[in-house]
């Protein structure tokens, strides 16, 4: 827990209670995500705190006492900071991001209210007065389907997939859907499989059809850790390397790398990537020029997609 932690938690505090008088202690602490004996820590910090000058009315008041003896929490002369934290716009631009992945994969129930937080975040990012809001696609297969699998999850059903595998086999697992994730771009299904008695993920755009049983699904607890995808352990960007054809070189010039390599007959690039979408375009726009890239899993969004396309093409 670090003091930036506490800072801004304190800064919420004041107005939750002045919104919420007599809050009890322990409720207040679960809100926050803390224990009761921090939240306790953070209004003994509050006790001193203030407007300057530091005299008696210039104080934040807590009345400790009531809190020791009825775990009631009743905070006065605090009146300057009631309005609650806004987002800045980078905050809020962030959100807007992950609400817009988020609402590719909710069911139409869920839709109406991200949408309406859309509405809300958008504005507090600067959308609507000109200021440009990015789009985020989500591989997440067709929306009937992922309708389709939500009323699963929700209805704790066996449902019966036809699904297509990265070597392009087709098989019609029986599965308990428990929770649809997006990673890297890419809509998954998390389900318990009937077949193998085991844990399995599932690529959206991969489903081809669902057909719901009227099985109940059995008890399997809860899905494992899905794990980070390739640019969540770096959230600032991940450096990706990239060892090209000679002739590939001229990307040095058009995009910002962080440095340049001539192994015998090759051009090795550093380069940041913030977006594994804009990374995937650029691999297949090098197609055969493309001889490495490290980590190996950055290159998985640009061979699924060049899989697709070829499967596309087969089919005339």
């Amino acid at each position: 827990m670090t003091s930036a932690d506490q800072v801004s938690r304190l800064l919420s505090l004041v107005p939750y209670l002045q919104t919420h008088p007599d809050a009890e202690l322990s409720a207040t602490a679960e809100l926050f995500a803390v224990s009761t004996e921090q939240l306790l820590a953070d209004l003994h910090v509050l006790w001193y705190c203030g407007l300057p000058g530091g005299m008696p009315g210039d104080l934040i008041e807590i009345d400790m006492e009531t809190v020791a003896d009825t775990g009631r929490i009743r905070l006065s002369n605090a009146e300057y900071l009631s309005r609650p934290l806004r987002f800045t716009p980078d905050e809020a631009l962030s959100l807007v991001v992950a609400l817009r992945a988020v609402r590719e994969l909710v069911g139409r129930d869920a839709a109406g209210d991200v949408d309406t937080a859309l509405v809300k975040l958008e504005a507090a990012a600067g959308a609507g007065v000109g200021a440009p809001v990015p789009r985020v696609a989500v591989s997440g297969g067709d929306e009937d389907l992922r309708q389709r699998l939500a009323e699963a999850i929700a209805s704790g059903v066996v449902t019966e997939l036809e699904y297509t595998d990265s070597g392009l086999v087709t098989s019609s697992p029986l599965v308990a859907p428990a929770q649809l994730i997006v990673r890297d771009g890419f809509g998954y299904l998390q389900a318990w499989s009937l077949d193998r008695e085991a844990w399995r993920t599932y690529r959206l755009d991969r489903i081809t059809a669902v057909r719901e049983t009227t099985r109940k699904a059995p008890e399997h607890g809860t899905p494992p850790d899905f794990g980070a995808g390739w640019l969540d352990e770096r959230p600032d960007a991940a450096e990706v390397t990239l060892r090209l054809t000679p002739s590939a070189e001229w990307i040095t010039e058009y995009y910002p790398v962080r440095a340049v390599r001539h192994p015998r007959g090759a051009v090795e690039v550093d380069l940041l990537v913030a977006d594994p979408a804009w990374l995937r375009s650029l691999l297949l726009r090098l197609g055969r020029e493309v001889r490495r890239v490290s980590p190996p899993e950055a290159a998985d969004g640009a061979r699924a997609a060049a899989a697709d396309a070829l499967i596309a093409y087969a089919a005339g």
